[in-house]
This record gives C-alpha cells, sequence and structure tokens, in this order.
C-alpha cells in the first residue's frame, strides 16, 4: 500500500476525526446483525435450564426452551445458531456412538428446529469429546493416543446423521487429517450437495476453552488431559495456512479460526493470504474474562463488547461466533430503530 505523505499542518489528521459525520463516512468496517452467529447448549428433558458458573448470563436449555430462544434470535435477525449437546453420562462411550444415534440430542433439535424456524441456519459441531468417556475428540489406543483414521469414521457417520436431521452447515471441530475430504464425498453421495462445511482449519489447543468444556461437561471427562497431539501449537502461524489450504482443498466452503481475539493475526492471514470465508470465534474464556471486567464494573459492557466484535472485522473475519451475538444484536437493533 502507497501512503499519501504531506507535512503538518497540510495534513491534520484529527480534521476528520472532529464530527461524527466525517467520522462515520470514513469508517473502515463496520458490524451488522449479519456478522453474528450464537453458540448455543442443548440438554436433555422438557421445561429444563441450567446457568453456567464460569460463564454468567449464558444457559443450557432442553428442545422446548430452546426453541423459545430461537424464536427472539429470528426476530433479531441472528442468521445462523451454532448447537452443541449436553450429553448425560449413560450415553458416553468409549466409541462415541451416540455422536450418530440418529434420534440423539442434537439430531432431535435440529428436526425441531427448522421445522419451526426454516429460515434460521443452524449448524452443528462434529466432534466426539461430547460423547466420549475421555473427553478426548477422538478413538484412543491402549496409549491414549488419538487414532485418526478411525475416528475420521465415525465423524463421518456423525457428520451425515446431522445433515440427514436437516442441519445446514456441519462444523468438524475434531482437528483429524483428512476428515474434510471424507465428510464432503460422504455428504455427495448420501445426496447432502448442498449441506455447507465450515472447518475448524486453525483451531489452536488454547487454555481459552476452560468455560466451554464446563459447559457440555466435558471437562470432569477430561480430568486435566490436554489436546495437544491434535490441535495447534499456539507458537505457530505458517502451520495455520497449511491447515486451511488442505481443508479447502477437501471440500470446505468456510473455515474456522479458534480462539479469536488472541489470534487476529492468524485471522488476518488467512483472509487476506487465501481469500476464503473466513469465520473466528470468540470462546468462552475470551467471554468469561470480558463477564468477569464488565460485572466488576472494570469494563463497560457495551462499549467493549461492540469493540471486540468490530476487531474481528477488521482482522476480516466474515463472520464471529460470540456469546455475546443475542446481545449485540439487541444493541444494533436499538442503534438502527
Amino acid at each position: 500500500m502507497n501512503i499519501i505523505t504531506s507535512a503538518f499542518p497540510q495534513r491534520r489528521m484529527r480534521r476528520m476525526r472532529k464530527h461524527e459525520f466525517s467520522r462515520r463516512l470514513m469508517s473502515e468496517n463496520t458490524l451488522t446483525v449479519n456478522d453474528l452467529i450464537y453458540p448455543m447448549f442443548v440438554l436433555e428433558g422438557f421445561q429444563r435450564s441450567e446457568k453456567i458458573a464460569s460463564m454468567p448470563e449464558i444457559e443450557r436449555f432442553s428442545v422446548d426452551l430452546l426453541l423459545k430462544e430461537a424464536a427472539e434470535l429470528v426476530e433479531l435477525g441472528i442468521p445462523l445458531i451454532a448447537l452443541f449437546p449436553v450429553t448425560p453420562a449413560d450415553k458416553k462411550s468409549l466409541l462415541a456412538e451416540e455422536s450418530y444415534n440418529p434420534d440423539g440430542l442434537v439430531q432431535r433439535a435440529v428436526r425441531e428446529l427448522k421445522q419451526a424456524f426454516p429460515q434460521l441456519g443452524i449448524m452443528t459441531d462434529v466432534a466426539l469429546d461430547p460423547y466420549t468417556t475421555h473427553g478426548q475428540d477422538g478413538i484412543i489406543d491402549d496409549t491414549g493416543y488419538i487414532m485418526n483414521d478411525i475416528t475420521t469414521e465415525i465423524l463421518v457417520k456423525q457428520a451425515l446423521s446431522h445433515a440427514a436431521a436437516g442441519a445446514d452447515i456441519v462444523a468438524p471441530s475434531d482437528m483429524m487429517d483428512g476428515r474434510i475430504g471424507a465428510i464432503r464425498q460422504a455428504l455427495e453421495e448420501n445426496g447432502f450437495v448442498n449441506t455447507q462445511i465450515m472447518a475448524y482449519s486453525a483451531k489452536y489447543s488454547s487454555s481459552y476453552y476452560g468455560p466451554f468444556r464446563d459447559a457440555v461437561g466435558s471437562a470432569s471427562n477430561l480430568k486435566g488431559g490436554n489436546k495437544h497431539s491434535y490441535q495447534m501449537d499456539p507458537a505457530n502461524s505458517d502451520e495455520a495456512l497449511h491447515e486451511v489450504a488442505l481443508d479447502i482443498q477437501e471440500g470446505a466452503d468456510m473455515v474456522m479460526v479458534k480462539p479469536g481475539m488472541p489470534y487476529l493475526d492468524i485471522v488476518h492471514r488467512v483472509k487476506t493470504e487465501l481469500a476464503v470465508p473466513t469465520f473466528a470465534y470468540q470462546v468462552s474464556g475470551e467471554y468469561a474474562m470480558h463477564m468477569a471486567a464488565i460485572q466488576n464494573g472494570w469494563l463497560a459492557e457495551k462499549a467493549i463488547v461492540m469493540e471486540s466484535l468490530l476487531c474481528f472485522k477488521r482482522a476480516g473475519a466474515d463472520g464471529i461466533l460470540t456469546y455475546f451475538a443475542k446481545r449485540a444484536a439487541q444493541w444494533l437493533k436499538e442503534q438502527n430503530s
């Protein structure tokens, strides 16, 4: 980029900042409701909701209450929600069979949501950690190592069950090699040619995921273990570009960078260097940190949340998964009314 330079006072940078109208005219990025994806937690039962201690103001909902919540989201204009299940302990297993049960919690939730709100996009998480007794994202061998190919076989079954239920987007978040190609081939062969894939391509082995693992009930299963052998090293940047390129080549329609704000450099590199639809996840740890500061009066809620989301757009994100999506949509609606 060529920078046009001129000496002060011919060029006063503050001149364009003086008035609201000129600040609006030269604003380079804008956040709208179309940028927001709302992650939601679904649990078994009827008329059930549970608060999540490490994620203030976020709740788990049974399917009937999830539908009520979805009605508000449709009214606000949020285009897409992402579903994450809370699997009962008695349905977890070493081979994660419940993950592809056609009558499983996610599959039932998708069917009811699509019947009630066909215009609302539904994205499902394709990963095994909510369904395994050990909390890892795959099938383990005798040493505890995650076996890639057998895990991929189960992920394919899971993705097909979600597509059959009516999911618009399947989102593999497991980080197994080759799983995008296998899922895309299976979707094509089974007639789900328009089911989209959002690949968690640059998913880092991050310490920011703790509250999420509390929310889906996998933290106790993981028992202090880590996911370093399949999720990415936070020290690496070039590796993320290779992961994204491979997933696009295998058939992903969109890619994800996770976590979000600590990895905005990765978002920027993916968008500028590969020019693909790029999404970012403002994860549970980021949400928890913001909420702790907000509830202590250290940060102003609306101002800090909207600034954080705008930063994703500036970095190049086409959309943002965020637990603040509902509140941000409400603020945007008020601003535009």
